[in-house]
């Protein structure tokens, strides 16, 4: 009787330690995954609120000793802050759109081609990723000289027609690959076209995949330094990055000043990943982005 009882007190025992093992696995190594990516955000925008021209702290800080606005103040009167955003805002705008559409067509034609043909298809992509993109620099470049587009933005929109990476479209190819062939064939039976096919059965079911093309394609045109550098002229078409790097070599030493403007570099690329985030774990992410609306 008394090991019956022991054994039926330990069931509930061993039951609540699997219990609080799965909450600490879902909530606690999140949480300090979180904290680890986030802190170099939370140091920056601590470093920013530091009043301009005070060198960084010799220690750790976790908030500055009189925290100001000071360096957000004086960044527009260095450097034209507004014309920077709005040309990055304007590439992006067409950019990121241009480049999920060609990852989705071009993945979609992958997940559509015969078996063969798709492993050929497939070692291509490998191979071209595994070309640096500094060994293309001085030809494309010959290449929009020759075209007559320098110190234009059609260079910065070009990697968009290429879906900026092979990656993007494997990304895609790999989501297609999880829609059953017996769809395909059924909506082919009814008539429908592949872009049909594309546009009403397949782009809908690989949602998560077009979220995450659309943050990592947005990540590179806004951050996107090179192309800038090499192809405009006119610094009235400058885009934020370059900017960014005239502030740095106009005034190193304020480190308050750089900090506001990474800050400001920053921000839009964390307000996209947490809108595609909250947008991708709701039950329904075209209801939830059109209650957002």
């Amino acid at each position: 009787m008394t090991v019956t009882s022991r054994s039926a007190s330990a069931k509930p025992t061993g039951r609540r330690a699997r219990s609080a093992g799965r909450l600490a696995g879902r909530f606690a190594v999140p949480a300090i995954m979180a904290a680890i990516f986030a802190a170099p955000l939370w140091f920056m925008i601590v470093g920013s609120l530091r009043p301009p021209g005070t060198p960084p702290p010799r220690t750790l800080e976790i908030l500055p000793p009189e925290p100001t606005l000071d360096a957000y103040i004086r960044l527009p009167e260095l450097i034209p802050l507004f014309t920077y955003l709005g040309n990055s805002a304007l590439v992006v705008a067409l950019a990121v759109p241009l480049t999920v559409l060609i990852a989705a067509l071009t993945g979609f034609g992958l997940r559509i081609l015969a078996p063969a043909h798709k492993r050929r298809a497939v070692a291509g992509l490998l191979i071209v990723l595994l070309v640096p993109v500094t060994a293309v620099w001085a030809t494309r470049f010959e290449v929009f000289r020759l075209a007559g587009v320098v110190d234009t933005y059609i260079p910065l929109l070009a990697p968009a027609l290429l879906a900026v990476s092979p990656f993007l479209i494997l990304l895609y190819a790999w989501s297609f690959g999880g829609i059953p062939d017996s769809q395909f064939q059924a909506a082919r039976l009814e008539g429908a076209g592949w872009l049909t096919i594309w546009r009403r059965l397949a782009l809908p079911q690989v949602k998560p995949a077009t979220l995450a093309v659309g943050v990592l394609a947005f990540t590179f045109h806004w951050a996107n330094f090179i192309d800038p550098l090499l192809y405009l002229q006119r610094g009235d078409r400058y885009t934020y990055p370059l900017g960014l790097q005239f502030l740095r070599l106009l005034n190193p030493t304020d480190w308050p000043l750089l900090m506001a403007g990474c800050v400001i570099a920053t921000l839009p690329c964390v307000a996209v990943f947490l809108l595609a985030q909250r947008i991708l774990l709701s039950d329904d992410p075209l209801t939830a982005l059109r209650r957002r609306r």
